[in-house]
């Protein structure tokens, strides 16, 4: 077996074909259909079967695939490390966050990541689904990953890098934008607009109306932070989002809540980490990670402001 049959079968297994596979890989066909034969000879088991709507993995072969995806990163990775020389690293760097979180702090450290390495390719993927970044991590695809609250112990080294504070958001000349901090309670019956169900953010906003007695009407549900925002800015209800998520000029449109409610942000770092992720993890480290007394809203004689949009 070799490290090209392992790409070979995960192309097919993506495309759901031999012929759309060969494309993406710039190769013939029949050398496709000859390295997947080959290599299930070689395991003695049929990785795909043949449906109507194409080619479709078998029991044994989709867990093949999942053993056969990590080598392909692994060797991804290794391949990175050794060119990497005293200035310049090439390969690509696959990075996962957790929806809301970083949204102000992780374009300049990218951007530094960058220029110090203008030849790294990075992946970002925005991920709202705790599950389905679990399986990421554990397939060997994710590189660094930012994430609220603790990592699996093993599978990557949390570094805590700061708080994330919550923030409501209301529409321009709501009551409640007099005050400094508002409460809850005051906000139970206002229409909410909330995330997708699955979504890690919704899992707070469900938490914290739970501690706190409320069940408000749900208007709409979104599945970015930034649509969640505007729809709140213009009147369709409020929301509920980390601080650093809330776009710039929307500012005096948000107020931290009482009981305030805080999550920690920690970068998930593959063990063992290359120079890329080590210095994404520096440059993240050197971003401001805001409490909301570190406040960035606009004085209270800001509410009265039409939005901005």
């Amino acid at each position: 077996m070799s490290l090209r049959q392992f790409e070979y079968a995960l192309a097919v297994a993506e495309q759901g074909s031999v012929t759309a596979a060969a494309e993406v890989l710039r190769v013939a066909q029949p050398s496709v259909s000859q390295q997947i034969r080959g290599l299930e000879r070689d395991l003695g088991v049929e990785l795909f079967s043949r449906t109507p709507t194409g080619l479709v993995p078998t029991v044994a072969g989709r867990s093949f695939l999942r053993e056969a995806e990590i080598a392909v990163n692994a060797a991804r990775r290794a391949r990175a490390t050794a060119r990497a020389g005293a200035d310049e690293l090439v390969g690509e760097l696959v990075v996962a966050v957790q929806m809301g979180l970083g949204a102000r702090q992780l374009p300049g450290a990218l951007s530094a990541l960058r220029r110090r390495f203008p030849r790294l390719e990075v992946t970002v993927f925005e991920e709202p689904n705790p599950t389905e970044l679990e399986r990421l991590a554990r397939g060997g695809v994710i590189d660094l990953a930012l994430m609220a609250g603790p990592c699996e112990e093993g599978l990557y080294d949390g570094h805590h890098l700061g708080d994330e504070e919550f923030v409501v958001v209301l529409p321009a000349g709501h009551p409640a934008l007099a005050a400094d901090r508002v409460g809850l309670r005051e906000l139970e019956r206002e229409p909410w607009v909330r995330f997708d169900t699955a979504s890690a953010l919704d899992g707070v906003l469900v938490d914290v109306l739970r501690d706190n007695g409320l069940a408000p009407a749900t208007v709409a549900r979104v599945s970015q932070t930034a649509t969640a925002v505007r729809w709140a800015v213009h009147g369709l209800g409020v929301t509920f989002v980390p601080a650093s998520a809330v776009p710039p000029g929307h500012e005096h449109l948000v107020r931290p809540v009482s009981p305030a409610v805080s999550q920690p942000v920690v970068a998930a770092v593959r063990p063992g980490a290359g120079p890329a992720e080590t210095a994404l993890l520096e440059f993240l480290r050197q971003e401001t990670w805001f409490k909301f007394g570190q406040s960035w809203v606009a004085p209270p004689s800001a509410t009265s402001s039409a939005p901005v949009v």
